[in-house]
């Protein structure tokens, strides 16, 4: 065990989204947005080519979870 204090503030966590500065705005990508290429590193090129995809992925998991909280907090 390390003499740290076992309740100060850790850096895990993960990465910010990188954003476009002010400097790098254009038109289609005004600044604050997500930069683009800041998918996860295992994302596939299916992905970056037809973003669809990823959106289509997290509305049929939301529709799971929603589905699976239902079941487990069913009342009879």
């Amino acid at each position: 065990m390390t003499d740290q204090d076992p309740h100060s503030p850790t850096t895990a966590g993960p990465e910010p989204t990188p954003t476009v500065g002010a400097t790098q705005a254009t038109f289609d990508e005004p600044a604050g947005s997500a930069a683009v290429g800041a998918l996860p590193p295992g994302a596939s090129a299916a992905v970056e080519e037809r973003p669809e995809l990823l959106v289509g992925a997290a509305f049929a998991g939301g529709i799971v979870a929603a589905m699976v909280l239902k079941r487990i907090f069913r009342r009879d």
